[in-house]
């Protein structure tokens, strides 16, 4: 069978392109690559956290590059390269840095983004507060969830109710 030509009529339905032998193997192999790219993409944006009480933040990947900044235990990263026994992280305020693969874990946590936030008795602003953060960059293991609010534990095993957009 040959390409339609310009107007002609296939099936009843008319057509305005000529159609080609062989296009739906184009957008078959353009699909497969495009989802190879984005699971590629995703395993890079990988989000872990630090599962130890302290872990030292270095320039580079191994213990001779020098030691930018401590960070605590549920600070949560995004991990964007991998070199042997190191990962290059993104946190929420998009500083870079390197942490050893053994201090991380598949926990999910959230960070604090505010200077100031009620840590709360229960998912809601009618709960007192038990207890409120005095800066930013409080990390918390995330318990659950119920709609817009998240129950969390710090490391210190204070518990209790945040809301969704004073996190990371």
């Amino acid at each position: 069978m040959t390409a339609l030509s310009i107007h002609q009529q296939r099936d009843g339905i008319k057509t305005t392109a000529p159609r080609k032998r062989g296009t739906w193997r184009g957008y078959l192999g353009a699909a497969v690559l495009l989802l190879l790219l984005t699971a590629s993409q995703a395993s890079a944006a990988e989000r872990l956290a630090v599962n130890v009480a302290k872990a030292n933040v270095r320039s580079g990947p191994g213990t001779s590059h020098e030691i930018m900044w401590e960070v605590e235990r549920y600070y949560p990263v995004v991990i964007i390269k991998k070199s042997g026994a190191w990962y290059l992280f993104r946190d929420f305020e998009k500083d870079e840095g390197w942490l050893k693969k053994t201090l991380l874990a598949k926990i999910p946590t959230v960070i604090t983004v505010k200077q100031e936030c009620n840590i709360r008795s229960g998912p809601g602003t009618k709960f007192p507060i038990s207890f409120k953060t005095q800066d930013k960059g409080v990390p918390f293991k995330v318990l659950k969830r119920k709609g817009k609010w998240i129950n969390v534990q710090h490391a210190d095993g204070d518990k209790g109710w945040i809301f969704k957009s004073l996190v990371w």
